[in-house]
C-alpha cells in the first residue's frame, strides 16, 4: 500500500475519532454507572401462590413502567428463573421505590353489605354505618344509624358459609367473623376486608359483595388536592357503565348498603355513599392521604395491577459512598494494569510499544463514544435490552480484561514482523507483508474472544452480562483500531529510516533485527 493511501487511512480514522469524542465532550455525555458504582437498591421479588404461564413476563413489563415513572436513570428489571430482579441505581427515595415495585395494586370496586367491628374485638359486629369520605363524582357522607349488639356463639365455619352466601343477616348474628385472607379474596366472592388504618387506630371492617369493576377499566388516574389529597379516576365507557349500574342499585338504600368500597390490594381505601344514581364525571378515592401517598396510588393505578402477587425475597441497599469506593478501586486497578502492560511493551518492543499505548487510548475513546451515545442504545436494543449501556463493577472488570485481548493483537503483529525481518526482508517490506499474514490470526483470536463474550451474555444474567457486554464491545473495537490505526502507523514508521535504525529505541531494536534497512 502506498504511503499516500496509508496516510489517508490513518488521518481519516483519527479525524473521525476526534470528531466523535469532541461531540461527546461538548454534549457532556458520561457513562451511566450501575447500582454497585453509584449506589441504589436491588430487590429480588418472588411470586406467591400459583403462577400462570406468562404472568412473570407481564409483571416485569408493568414493574418497568412503574420504575420509569420514578425517573430512575437506566434501571435494570430482569427475570431470573421464577423471580424478578429490580436494580435501581441512584434512586433517592428508596422506600417509595420498594412500595411501587412489588405492590400488586389490584383495584376493585365492591358494594358494601354491612359494617363490622375490628378483627381484634370479640363482640358481635355492629350494624352501623362508617362515615364515608367524600370526593368528586361520589357522594356526601351517609348518616349514622343506631348501633345494635347481639352476641352469638363463635362459629368460624358458619361465618365462612355466611360470607360465601353474602348473608349479611347471618354474619351479624355471629360473635366473631374472620377477615378474608388473600387466597380467598377473589373477584366474584363476598369478602370481609379491613378499612384503611389511620392514626394508629384499629381499622373497622366491611362485608363486601362481588367485584363490580376493576382498575383495568380506569382510563387515567391523577393525584389532586381538594381540601384534602385524593386520587381522581377517569373511567372508560365500560367502567362508567358498570359504575352507574352499581350506583342505580345502591342509591337510596339504607346505610351502609348505599356505599361503594374502593379496595386496593385487600384494603378498603374509602367507602363513600352514592348521592346520585348516575354519574358522568370522575370518581375519586379519598382517605386522608399525604401528597406522596396520593401520587403513588395514582401511579399504581395508571400502570395497572401485577398479574401475580409478589413478595420481597432479598433487598440489597448499596450506599453512594460504597459505590464510589468500588468505582475508585476499579479505576485504580485498570490504571495499574495499563501502566504495567505499557511499561512491558515499551521495554520489549521499544518505540512500537508507544503504538500499543496510543492504540489502547483510541480504543478507550471509541468505547466512551459508543456507551454514551445512541450507538450504544441501538447496540443494546439489538441484543434485546433497552436504554444505554450501564457500566457496573463487572463491566469495569471486563474492560480491564479486554486490555489483555487488545495487546494480544499487537503482539501477534509484532512477532510476525520479527519473523519477516529474520527471513531477510527489510522492516519496510515486512510491515505490510506481516500485517497481511497476521490479520487472519488477529481476527481468529478476537472472534474466539467475542464468541465467548456473546455466549456468556446470552446465557448469563445480572452483572455477568455486563462483563460479557463490555468485553465483547472492546473486542470489536480492537479489530477496528488494529485495521485503521495499527497497520498504517507501523507501515509509515517503517518507511522512516531514522525511526527504524535509531538505537536503542528504534523499530529494528524492538524487532531484534541486526541489520535492518528502511
Amino acid at each position: 500500500m502506498s504511503a499516500g493511501r496509508l496516510r489517508a487511512k490513518l488521518l481519516g480514522f483519527l479525524a473521525v475519532v476526534a470528531v466523535l469524542v469532541g461531540i461527546t465532550l461538548v454534549q457532556g455525555n458520561a457513562p451511566i454507572l450501575g447500582l454497585d458504582l453509584q449506589g441504589g437498591i436491588s430487590v429480588v421479588l418472588q411470586p406467591v401462590g400459583e403462577v400462570k404461564p406468562g404472568s412473570i413476563d407481564v409483571a416485569v413489563d408493568i414493574i418497568r413502567s412503574r420504575v420509569d415513572g420514578l425517573g430512575v436513570a437506566e434501571p435494570e428489571i430482569s427475570r431470573q428463573g421464577g423471580n424478578i430482579v429490580v436494580d435501581l441505581p441512584g434512586v433517592e427515595d428508596r422506600n417509595k421505590a420498594r412500595r411501587l415495585v412489588g405492590r400488586t395494586a389490584e383495584l376493585r370496586f365492591r358494594p358494601v353489605l354491612a359494617t363490622l367491628a375490628p378483627a381484634s374485638e370479640s363482640s358481635r359486629p355492629t350494624a352501623t354505618t362508617t362515615p364515608p369520605t367524600t370526593g368528586p363524582g361520589t357522594t356526601a357522607p351517609a348518616e349514622e344509624t343506631p348501633t345494635t349488639t347481639t352476641t352469638a356463639p363463635p362459629d368460624e365455619a358458619a361465618a365462612r358459609a355466611a360470607i360465601a352466601a353474602c348473608d349479611a343477616a347471618a354474619i351479624q348474628a355471629l360473635a366473631k367473623v374472620p377477615t378474608t385472607n388473600r387466597a380467598d379474596d377473589t373477584r366474584d366472592a363476598c369478602v370481609v376486608l379491613p378499612l384503611r388504618a389511620e392514626d394508629g387506630t384499629r381499622p373497622g371492617r366491611l362485608l363486601l359483595g362481588p367485584t363490580v369493576l376493576t382498575g383495568d377499566l380506569v382510563d387515567k388516574a391523577r393525584a389532586r388536592f381538594q381540601n384534602q389529597y385524593l386520587v381522581l379516576m377517569t373511567l372508560g365507557d365500560e367502567g362508567l357503565a358498570k359504575f352507574n349500574a352499581l350506583a342505580a342499585q345502591s342509591y337510596g338504600q339504607a346505610p351502609p348498603t348505599d356505599q361503594v368500597a374502593i379496595v386496593l390490594d385487600g384494603i378498603v381505601q374509602s367507602n363513600p355513599a352514592f348521592q346520585s344514581p348516575n354519574f358522568d364525571g370522575d370518581v375519586s378515592i379519598t382517605g386522608n392521604f399525604t401528597a406522596p401517598e396520593a401520587e403513588d396510588l395514582a401511579q399504581l393505578i395508571n400502570y395497572g395491577a401485577l398479574p401475580v402477587q409478589l413478595e420481597e425475597l432479598t433487598v440489597q441497599d448499596v450506599s453512594p459512598t460504597l459505590g464510589k469506593d468500588q468505582l475508585r478501586a476499579g479505576i485504580i486497578a485498570g490504571i495499574i494494569g495499563l501502566l504495567l502492560v505499557s511499561l512491558y511493551m515499551v521495554v520489549y518492543y521499544r518505540i512500537l510499544g508507544l503504538v500499543v499505548i496510543c492504540g489502547i487510548m483510541l480504543s478507550a475513546a471509541l468505547l466512551l463514544v459508543v456507551i454514551t451515545s445512541v450507538v450504544g442504545e441501538l447496540l443494546l436494543g439489538f441484543l434485546g435490552g433497552s436504554g444505554r449501556p450501564v457500566l457496573t463493577l463487572a463491566g469495569v472488570t471486563g474492560l480491564v480484561v479486554s486490555i489483555g485481548v487488545t495487546v494480544d493483537s499487537y503482539v501477534v503483529y509484532f512477532e510476525r514482523l520479527k519473523d519477516e525481518v529474520r527471513s531477510g526482508r527489510t522492516v519496510r517490506t515486512s510491515a505490510d507483508r506481516g500485517f497481511t499474514r497476521s490479520l487472519r490470526t488477529i481476527l481468529a483470536a478476537n472472534f474466539v474472544s467475542f464468541l465467548g463474550a456473546a455466549i456468556l451474555f446470552l446465557l448469563a444474567v445480572g452483572s455477568v452480562r455486563g462483563f460479557a457486554f463490555f468485553l465483547g464491545l472492546s473486542t470489536i473495537l480492537d479489530v477496528v483500531v488494529a485495521y485503521f490505526f495499527m497497520h498504517p502507523v507501523v507501515s509509515l514508521m517503517a518507511r522512516n529510516s531514522r525511526l527504524v535504525r535509531t538505537r536503542p529505541l528504534g523499530i529494528a531494536a524492538g524487532l531484534d533485527a541486526p541489520e535492518a534497512v528502511a
